[in-house]
């Protein structure tokens, strides 16, 4: 498709937002590892973290664990925690960050979280709108049926908006843990200040991930307009 990965709407539009998203994930991963080595005065793993803050707010989801790092999240359909290999039994500050976070999840799904039930209503229409639409753009473009172009816009648009609906459900999961892990006195106001460093770096990669969303529905946009501008 070379006109989805060559045109200058790419360079000027999308590349800049496929930095950022690069400058993103370095900030995440630099930031988790520097609190990864910092323990904490209650000595508890990411684990016991999630199981303290479950058992305080009167649930019981299996926690489960996974291999690799940052590849930890909570996975509504089983209705599990799974926990990667640098959380589950780790003891560190970015540990128990990341454990509260997922629980985070956890309770909204029990409470039935507003955001986070839309997200998941839309979600598997939005996974076959990001697969197929670039090639329902091309081929309206190719065959000069703007009709099918504009659909296809259409359709990454549904994509962008799941990537909107992320931001609340991810803000509202970390402020969840933040206050969990206060009121429970799981960690001091200090240990604090590095979870909620790490769980902002981590926020911003999904901020990037709609920059990015956003860059690109404007550049089918663009080139749907100007194709149907030349045929006039």
């Amino acid at each position: 498709m070379p006109f989805y990965f060559m045109d200058y709407w790419y360079l000027i539009l999308v590349l800049p937002a496929v930095l950022l998203s690069l400058v993103a994930q370095v900030r995440v991963q630099s930031t988790f590892s520097k609190y990864s080595k910092l323990g904490t005065g209650s000595g508890m793993t990411g684990r016991q973290a999630s199981e303290e803050i479950q058992r305080r707010n009167g649930i019981r989801v299996p926690l489960e664990q996974v291999s690799g790092s940052m590849t930890d999240h909570y996975d509504p359909k089983s209705n599990v925690i799974r926990l990667s290999e640098t959380v589950g039994e780790v003891r560190s500050i970015a540990a128990i960050g990341v454990a509260a976070h997922e629980t985070g999840h956890a309770l909204q799904y029990a409470e039935e979280y507003g955001p986070v039930k839309i997200r998941t209503l839309i979600y598997p229409a939005t996974r076959f709108a990001a697969t197929f639409s670039p090639y329902l753009v091309l081929a309206g473009l190719l065959f000069s049926f703007p009709i099918l172009a504009y659909a296809g816009v259409a359709f990454f648009a549904l994509s962008t908006i799941f990537q909107l609906l992320t931001l609340p459900v991810e803000f509202n999961a970390s402020a969840r843990a933040m206050k969990a892990l206060r009121e429970g006195g799981i960690l001091t106001e200090e240990e604090l200040k590095g979870v909620r460093k790490v769980l902002t770096a981590a926020a911003m990669t999904y901020v990037a991930a709609l920059f990015m969303s956003l860059m690109s529905l404007l550049r089918l946009l663009i080139l749907v307009m100007g194709r149907g501008r030349r045929n006039d």
